[in-house]
């Protein structure tokens, strides 16, 4: 007996997940507007990621069958900065992007699990989005608990600033949140 994928597994299955790298930067920077508009630069998460270039391994792109960028997926080195002792390196997850057209389609699901086995795999500790926290709370474990003492350099929701950490890891419950500095990020290394 013959039984069919449902049409998410189907699409999902005809995507291509590559590294980010494989995209055209005009091509994301469209998906990006298409995704979230043009004023979305202006952003809080902007801001927090200002200077960096995204992380490599955590960065991914996804094209359809025709090889048109479909959605994206970039990760950024930041840090927090407590009150008193040393900073704590995190990775900002997004944005995360579909096109439009193709929202609901389970992409964005994809890359974030993608996304999480490489993090879980070594490549980041501590992982940091703004976002809906019933979305990525109930599938991919990140929640506000961690982050009420977290200042950010702009506005944010509260409810929306969302951490997971491995098991097991401490980080500060208070300090600001920026663009990771270098001698972070080559402790981090």
């Amino acid at each position: 007996m013959h039984r069919s994928l449902p049409v998410v597994e189907m699409i999902n299955a005809l995507a291509k997940l590559t590294p980010l790298a494989a995209a055209d930067p005009i091509a994301i920077e469209t998906l990006l507007d298409a995704a979230f508009g043009s004023d979305r630069r202006g952003r809080t998460a902007y801001r927090l990621r200002e200077g960096m270039d995204a992380i490599p391994t955590l960065s991914f792109a996804t094209f359809d069958e025709g090889g048109a960028l479909v959605g994206s997926l970039q990760s950024w080195p930041i840090e927090l900065n407590p009150v008193s002792g040393a900073a704590a390196p995190l990775v900002l997850v997004g944005p995360v992007a579909v096109r439009p057209d193709r929202q609901r389609d389970g992409i964005g699901r994809r890359m974030m699990e993608h996304m999480l086995e490489a993090a879980d795999d070594g490549a980041a500790d501590a992982l940091l989005l703004i976002g809906d926290p019933e979305y990525y709370g109930r599938f991919f474990g990140f929640s506000a608990d961690l982050t009420s003492g977290w200042e950010v350099p702009g506005p944010v929701d509260r409810h929306r600033l969302l951490a997971r950490t491995k098991p097991g890891l401490m980080l500060p419950r208070v300090g600001m949140l920026g663009p990771r500095r270098a001698e972070v990020v080559s402790r981090a290394a």
